[in-house]
C-alpha cells in the first residue's frame, strides 16, 4: 500500500485478507456498525482500542479524523509500527466554534467525508473509523442525511465504527452497538492541563 500526502501507514505492506481468521457463519460475516458516544474521556482512546484488536486480527484498518490537526500519539504509534492502519487527519489544531463554524472547518470536514466515503467503496479496508463524526455532524459541518446514507450503503461486511459526543438518534438506531462513555469525573474540572500520553 502506497503512503500517500495526509496518509499515515506503516513500513511493510498491510497483511491480505486471506490471513484473516476464518469466520464460519453468515451472521459472523456481516459488519458491524459500533457507535462510541458521551460526555466521558476516552471515545477515541476506545476506537483505537478496537483498531488495534482488529489489525492484530490481521484486518486492514482505515481511520479518519474529523476536526482534528494535532500529531497525536496514536497516528506517531501507526507511522512506527502498524503497517495495517491507515490514519487521515481532516481539520486544523484548533477549536471550531459550535453554532458558527469557520468556513475552513466545514471545508476540510467535508473533504475528509469524501476520503472516508471513497476508502469504504475502495474494498481495501476491512474496519473503517470515523473519529469525531458525530461531534461534525452537530456541529453542521457535515449533514447527517449524508452520514445516515453512508451508513446504510457500507459494504455488508465492512466494520465501521462513528465516534464522538451528540450521536444522533438516527445513527443510535442505525447502529448495532452504542457505547455511552459517561463524565463522572475529569481532571480539567481541576486545573489538570492536557499532556501527551493522555488526550494526545
Amino acid at each position: 500500500m502506497k503512503k500517500t500526502t495526509g496518509e499515515t501507514t506503516g513500513k511493510s505492506a498491510p497483511k491480505s485478507k486471506a490471513e484473516k481468521p476464518a469466520r464460519t457463519d453468515a451472521a459472523s460475516n456481516r459488519g458491524l456498525v459500533i457507535v462510541i458516544t458521551g460526555d466521558g474521556k476516552g471515545k477515541t482512546t476506545s476506537a483505537f482500542g478496537q483498531a488495534l484488536r482488529a489489525v492484530g486480527q490481521g484486518y486492514r484498518v482505515y481511520i479518519m479524523q474529523f476536526m482534528k490537526g494535532r500529531n497525536y500519539g496514536e497516528l506517531m504509534a501507526a507511522r512506527r509500527c502498524l503497517p495495517s492502519l491507515t490514519i487521515r487527519r481532516s481539520g486544523l489544531d484548533s477549536f471550531v466554534m459550535r453554532g458558527s463554524p469557520a468556513p475552513v472547518d466545514i471545508e476540510l470536514a467535508r473533504k475528509g467525508f469524501a476520503s472516508a466515503k471513497k476508502a469504504i467503496a475502495s474494498g481495501r479496508y476491512d474496519m473503517v473509523i470515523l473519529d469525531e463524526i458525530n461531534v461534525a455532524v452537530d456541529f453542521k459541518l457535515i449533514d447527517l442525511a449524508e452520514l445516515v446514507d453512508l451508513i446504510n450503503k457500507k459494504p455488508p461486511g465492512l466494520d465501521l465504527i462513528l465516534t464522538g459526543r451528540y450521536a444522533a438518534r438516527e445513527v443510535i438506531r442505525l447502529a448495532d452497538t452504542v457505547s455511552e462513555i459517561k463524565d463522572i469525573k475529569h481532571h480539567y474540572t481541576a486545573g489538570i492541563k492536557g499532556r501527551a500520553g493522555i488526550e494526545y
